[in-house]
């Protein structure tokens, strides 16, 4: 075994274990919308508690980042890794913002089925993250966000075709329309946390 003379930084996998539940932490707050009768300032209220708990992780990551001498991992892994599970939270944030500013009605049932498939991927998300550590059984993680992801990309293309449909008035089509993108790009931007994950997991076996 190869002796190191100055050891890794260790802090990192703290951090990250923070970052994923509370990107898990913020789609399930998400969920609260498939109630039709939940408090939506309640619930954007809580995401924006939400985005600023994840900048400020994100932050602290960026500043271990520049400070420490050895790292876990590639510094650009760790960037990229940090960006995208900042992301993931502020599309989230930024989507149930626009719900309400936007007066945004009663959300169709193929939107729902967005807000099921990001909880599910967001809650393996924040599992694999406790698991950087030893990178061990980490494979199923990413297969199975993928896996979540093409299925939101067929959720997505049902919904913009059934807004487009003409059962929906140009205005309220405009503003489905606006949150559908903002619910694919968090569930983009988890597909990229794994893209991230895998990229380590390779490069350290």
């Amino acid at each position: 075994m190869a002796f190191r003379l100055t050891p890794r930084d260790t802090a990192f996998y703290d951090m990250f274990t923070e970052a994923g539940r509370n990107v898990a932490d913020s789609a399930g707050v998400l969920a609260w919308l498939i109630d039709p009768d939940v408090d939506r300032e309640a619930v954007a209220k809580a995401l924006r508690e939400r985005e600023h708990a994840g900048d400020s992780v994100t932050h602290r990551i960026m500043r271990q980042l520049n400070t420490s001498f050895v790292t876990p991992f590639d510094r650009e892994d760790i960037y990229r890794l940090a960006s995208a599970l900042d992301d993931v939270v502020d599309a989230i944030e930024a989507a149930a913002d626009f719900i309400v500013l936007a007066g945004v009605g009663a959300l169709p049932p193929l939107m729902i089925d967005q807000i099921r498939l990001l909880e599910r991927s967001a809650n393996e998300t924040a599992e694999a993250m406790s698991r950087l550590r030893t990178l061990r059984d980490l494979e199923p993680y990413w297969i199975e966000v993928n896996r979540l992801e093409n299925e939101s990309d067929r959720v997505y293309r049902k919904l913009l075709s059934r807004l487009f449909s003409g059962d929906f008035d140009a205005l309220t089509m405009v503003k489905l329309r606006e949150v559908a993108d903002g619910f694919e790009d968090a569930a983009d931007a988890l597909e990229h946390v794994a893209h991230a994950v895998e990229s380590i997991a390779v490069k350290e076996s």
